[in-house]
């Protein structure tokens, strides 16, 4: 047996390997290599998780941030980006129209607005758990205070996002000159200890990212075991220092992608939006390695294109109705089962038991 061949039959076999043994993998990848890791993933996934991939509904709230990330296109910096803002009557309103559509999780993301003060936000979960009780509530809202995590949770906010962006202090104080790598880690952490279903990941092909940056990411998630890893390509955006920079692969993401689910197994891991931008069968490529969850935008048509982190991000000007049947088909045609339920993550549902 070669050594490409032990490493990938140990970490399906034991859902483990060392720094060390994923760089050496990730610089040694054949093609056939590849097949054999996205099936193992899908073999690990479907023993977790059967065949089917949960949909939540995606509501783009606010496109106002006070970070200035490098690889952003809402970055405070960008001053040709035209902003907006959800009212929280708006965002109840889209809800509605999740709901309707049948989805059991609402995921409210946007830029770090401090417009929305606890307050504001407390009401505003309050509001929609009563009208819709049996929901999770996602949010991904970026760097608050431990407190304002607490009272979101103790009003009703199930689950949490925040992406770690990459593990390497180094590479995050470069792309992000507004923010802290302890920080982040600091964040990540709380809203673990409060009871959060959490979600980090990273991107894939940043300016200057090695193979032990991406096997540090992996071992960093083995770590932290969150309940949910986002994986997705950096894709340059023009109004952005990094214009020129070369792109995230398809190829690189789904590799991550397959690895985060032998190495992570119970977590629940989305196939991305941007892998659809990058490649219009992205997301299919990416739930048969791996992948379970995929969010359609619920986002109003009237705002949603200016909800840019990258360009050309596909589904701009779709109905929410359209998006929702649309990624249907797309899942059962690749050979997986919606389900519209709640989705809550393995170890989640191990804790409760």
């Amino acid at each position: 047996m070669s050594n490409m061949h032990y490493l990938l039959e140990k970490v399906y076999q034991t859902n483990h390997l060392t720094k060390e043994e994923i760089t050496y993998l990730l610089e040694n990848l054949t093609q056939a290599d590849r097949e054999i890791l996205y099936n193992y993933a899908h073999k690990t996934k479907q023993k977790y998780y059967g065949n089917k991939v949960y949909l939540r509904g995606l509501i783009e709230f606010s496109n106002i941030c006070k970070q200035d990330c490098l690889y952003c296109g809402i970055r405070a910096s960008n001053v040709k980006v035209k902003r907006y803002r959800l009212t929280p009557e708006e965002i109840l309103a889209c809800c509605d129209q999740a709901y309707e559509l049948g989805y059991q999780t609402f995921v409210l993301q946007s830029g770090e607005d401090l417009w929305y003060t606890d307050e504001i936000l407390v009401d505003l979960i309050r509001k929609i758990k009563k009208r819709y009780p049996e929901a999770a509530i996602t949010l991904s809202i970026g760097e608050r205070r431990v407190e304002t995590y607490q009272n979101l949770f103790t009003c009703g906010a199930d689950r949490f996002l925040m992406r770690h962006e990459t593990a390497s202090k180094e590479l995050y104080e470069t792309l992000h000159p507004t923010m802290r790598f302890e920080e982040r880690r600091a964040c990540l952490n709380a809203l673990k200890g409060i009871g959060y279903q959490v979600g980090a990941g990273f991107m894939v092909g940043l300016p200057g990212q090695r193979f032990a940056d991406l096997a540090e990411d992996l071992r960093y998630l083995m770590e932290l075991r969150p309940d949910m890893i986002g994986i997705g390509p950096f894709i340059p955006h023009s109004e952005t220092p990094l214009a020129k920079e070369k792109g995230g692969t398809l190829q690189d993401t789904l590799v991550m992608v397959a690895l985060a689910r032998l190495l992570v197994p119970e977590s629940l891991i989305p196939a991305t939006t941007a892998l659809g931008t990058l490649d219009p069968q992205g997301r299919e490529l990416a739930l048969k390695a791996g992948a379970n969850v995929v969010m359609p935008i619920i986002t109003p048509t009237s705002v949603r294109k200016q909800y840019a982190l990258y360009e050309n991000k596909i589904c701009g000007d779709d109905h929410p109705e359209d998006c929702r049947y649309c990624i249907e088909r797309r899942i059962q045609s690749a050979g997986f089962e919606v389900d519209l339920g709640r989705g809550d993550s393995q170890q989640f549902v191990a804790c409760k038991s």
